[in-house]
């Protein structure tokens, strides 16, 4: 049967014990990894592991041994409970394999559940699955996560007492992070305010919220596209302390300005042009964006980026000079370019 991502949630949270088996495919092999987590642990819980009643089979050596399937599905352990047997990675070249597993299944077997990258509507993996009486298939996509999936994750962190602007805060942060980092960034948050009955903040979101390299580079690209010249070398101070090199700021910048030249160049105006997006941004930083592009125009962002493809040639030859002082001239350039 097919499970539409409107219902997948749920049945994450709380999937059926008398099924044979969940296929989850997508691209986003972390949003995948996740979600397959999360339904296995909800099946077999937090002890099933260590209690031998699960299976993992990697889809390499399942296709060398066509047989370990179809023995973990049947394989009894000491302790009682649901068995679950995991093949990790699979495709269309084991859906016949699978489909004979699923074909032998009978209540009581372990269930299958399978991880898979992309796969078209016409796979024959997703067939088998959406086909089967008993069984779900699933596809994980890059959207950003509904305002229920956050407070599902917030509450499974332990986070229950949310100011709204503390909660505004975080969606922003889940549909921008990862969801691995986004579920490290709720850790964080949860174990600093351990024993803190006060509610929680936006202040404190934003001093557990990630303080990474690549953060701190869209801090100086802000600077740079709001032409703010006298703040530049101090957060490329910060950055290149950090570890931060001249090639990844001229890439980070050359990314930031295609982005600006997109939206600006959109003939419905820079707030279609940032509504079409991919990936989309949300909150703040689309009013930002928006704001930038609007001020920049089309003309002026191509002249800054014909600056940083000079600039990015400069850096990757051999010739020998000093990269990180390239790298803030050519930010300073375009920040009074951007103050014209």
């Amino acid at each position: 049967m097919k499970l539409s991502t409107r219902d997948a949630p749920a049945y994450f949270a709380k999937p059926d014990k008398n099924s044979a088996g969940l296929l989850i495919y997508g691209a986003d092999a972390m949003r995948v990894a996740l979600r397959r987590q999360e339904v296995i642990r909800a099946l077999i819980g937090p002890d099933g592991e260590d209690e031998m009643r699960l299976t993992r089979i990697p889809a390499a050596e399942l296709r060398k041994d066509t047989a370990l399937l179809a023995d973990a599905v049947k394989a009894r352990s000491f302790f009682p409970g649901l068995h679950a047997a995991f093949v990790e990675g699979a495709g269309d070249g084991l859906a016949d394999t699978i489909a004979s597993a699923l074909a032998d299944w009978s209540h009581g077997d372990a269930q299958i559940i399978v991880t898979a990258g992309s796969l078209p509507a016409r796979s024959k993996l997703r067939g088998i699955f959406e086909r089967h009486e008993s069984a779900y298939a699933t596809g994980i996509y890059d959207d950003p996560p509904s305002r229920a999936e956050t407070e599902a994750a917030l509450k499974a962190a332990g986070l229950t007492d949310i100011s709204p602007d503390a909660m505004s805060s975080l969606t922003e942060l889940s549909r921008v992070l990862d969801p691995g980092e986004f579920r490290q960034t709720l850790e964080k948050i949860a174990l600093y305010k351990s024993g803190d009955k006060s509610p929680l903040t936006p202040d404190e979101v934003a001093l557990s919220g990630p303080s990474s390299v690549e953060a701190g580079i869209d801090d100086v690209l802000n600077v740079v596209a709001d032409g703010k010249t006298h703040e530049v070398g101090p957060v490329l101070r910060r950055l290149e302390s950090q570890g931060a090199t001249p090639v990844s700021l001229c890439i980070g910048a050359t990314r930031h300005f295609r982005m600006l030249h997109l939206a600006a160049a959109d003939p419905g105006g820079p707030g279609a042009g940032v509504a079409k997006l991919r990936p989309p941004v949300f909150g703040p930083r689309r009013d930002r964006v928006q704001r930038q592009a609007t001020r920049w125009g089309m003309h002026n962002l191509e002249r800054a980026l014909a600056i940083l493809l000079d600039t990015d040639l400069k850096l990757r030859s051999s010739a020998r000079i000093p990269e990180m002082a390239v790298m803030e001239r050519t930010l300073l350039r375009i920040a009074f370019l951007g103050r014209r």
